[in-house]
């Protein structure tokens, strides 16, 4: 198990993942909790076991969502957690959810026992591409295109109005993209 989430961000000895291992704690989450809000600084990182987690930040009275997960997804608040300032966005739970989290001593103690470790940076580097991807001017066809080829499984885990918001396009746009396939 360790092994799989490990192999997402690099290569590691079996003496290097089971000294992770002893860093990770297992926790559950249930459907709409809060796992980081607005204001608090991102001091861990989450594996999702199984279940969907969400990222967003309100505009005016919306979820403008900018990052989707789910099983065998990273996920961190990337610039709360890199600058250690207050998160401007919310991870949300959107279903129940089973993770394994680690938090930033412990990746600092890691990465001081084997510079192996900073491997652990690319789950950094996940976060910033998928949120950067979708603020691109990619046609609303080119976008749906690309969820469908590189992450199906968000179609099957989330509404329409989610993957509208991640998408940045509206829902009726996303309505007719779909009637295309």
């Amino acid at each position: 198990m360790i092994n799989n989430i490990l192999k997402t961000v690099g290569k590691f000895s079996q003496e290097e993942l089971n000294l992770f291992e002893k860093y990770l704690i297992k926790n559950n989450f249930r459907k709409n909790e809060i796992l980081l809000n607005e204001g608090t600084v991102c001091t861990k990182a989450w594996f999702i076991l199984s279940g969907a987690i969400y990222q967003f930040k309100y505009d005016d009275i919306d979820e403008n969502v900018f990052d989707l997960h789910c099983e065998n997804d990273w996920l961190v608040g990337h610039s709360s957690f890199v600058a250690h300032k207050p998160s401007t966005s919310i991870i949300k739970a959107y279903s129940d959810c089973e993770v394994w989290e680690i938090n930033i001593d412990s990746i600092h103690a890691l990465i001081a026992r084997s510079p192996a470790f900073l491997q652990l940076g690319k789950i950094l580097d996940t976060a910033v591409s998928r949120a950067h991807y979708f603020d691109n001017s990619l046609t609303p066809h080119e976008k749906y295109d690309y969820l469908i080829k590189t992450r199906p499984q968000l179609l099957q885990k989330y509404p329409l109005t989610i993957i509208a918001s991640y998408l940045k396009i509206t829902r009726e746009t996303l309505s007719r993209v779909r009637s295309a396939y």
